[in-house]
């Protein structure tokens, strides 16, 4: 009798390990725990830590709530202003309702993933050339809200929406090419004719300076033959004005023919 009580309580002792294997589980830190009792949900999402369920009567699904980062495939698509462009993206998305991530979608990455290629050709269509080069952060605004919208009800918090990459026809690279050398030679001509415009009012404003003193036209130029010599030996021709000539006239004349000042003081007397 007492063999037959010692292999049931061993038996016993089997069954009741076997049966706490099978019913203890354990949940990770990043992970919640959805529990189907014969088919359906069974109460709120597990927690991390221990948990226990019914063996062959509940079915434990783990779900990771880490946030998941998704590339989105390249798209082909034309713009608004009728440009083929090719565009990829990358998702970040998270599980915030690990029981509707299960029950209200097959699968959820896939899910989101058609989303989001779907979302970016309607971007590329809806959007023009320029907005895809320079005006990224818009467009990363709406295509987050684009995907967010339907993966509310799935459980899914899109986290962040990033546009990487645009590629252009090699015909539209050179376009945009030649467009910013006319553009910048447009700006340095504007440049060129703003300086020419204040030099000729320098100029004008120095002329009309040397007018008032004809001395210092001839100072100016003699400054200018100093300034030429100096750089090479060579000949110079220097066509002297009229107005020299005249001025050194003067002066002879002055130094051969001085005046009295004497007999002037004697006919005032």
């Amino acid at each position: 009798m007492l063999p037959e009580l010692v292999t049931a309580a061993v038996l016993a002792g089997s069954a009741g390990l076997v049966y706490l294997a099978a019913a203890a589980k354990v949940v990770k830190q990043y992970e919640r725990g959805v529990v189907f009792r014969l088919g359906r949900l069974a109460g709120a999402a597990r927690e991390p830590g221990f948990t226990m369920i019914v063996p062959f009567v509940d079915r434990l699904s783990k779900v990771n709530m880490q946030i998941v980062t998704l590339p989105v495939p390249a798209q082909e698509g034309i713009t608004r202003d009728n440009v083929t462009v090719r565009v990829d993206a990358v998702v970040y998305f998270k599980v915030v309702d690990a029981a509707a991530a299960l029950v209200n979608v097959e699968d959820y990455k896939f899910a989101v993933s058609q989303m989001a290629q779907t979302s970016l050709r309607s971007i590329i269509g809806k959007s023009d050339l320029d907005d895809l080069l320079s005006n990224r952060e818009k467009l990363n605004q709406g295509l987050e809200l684009m995907i967010d919208s339907p993966a509310i009800g799935w459980g899914v918090q899109i986290d962040r929406v990033e546009i990487k990459d645009v590629s252009l026809p090699d015909t539209m690279k050179r376009s945009m090419a030649r467009q910013a050398e006319a553009d910048r030679e447009r700006r340095a001509r504007i440049i060129n004719a703003d300086a020419e415009l204040q030099a000729s009012k320098k100029l004008a404003e120095a002329a009309e300076q040397m007018s008032e003193q004809p001395a210092a036209l001839q100072l100016r130029l003699l400054q200018t033959v100093v300034a030429v010599a100096a750089e090479k030996n060579s000949t110079l021709v220097l066509p002297f004005p009229v107005e020299l000539l005249r001025f050194l006239e003067r002066a002879q004349e002055h130094q051969e023919h001085p005046p009295d000042h004497r007999h002037d003081h004697e006919i005032e007397k």
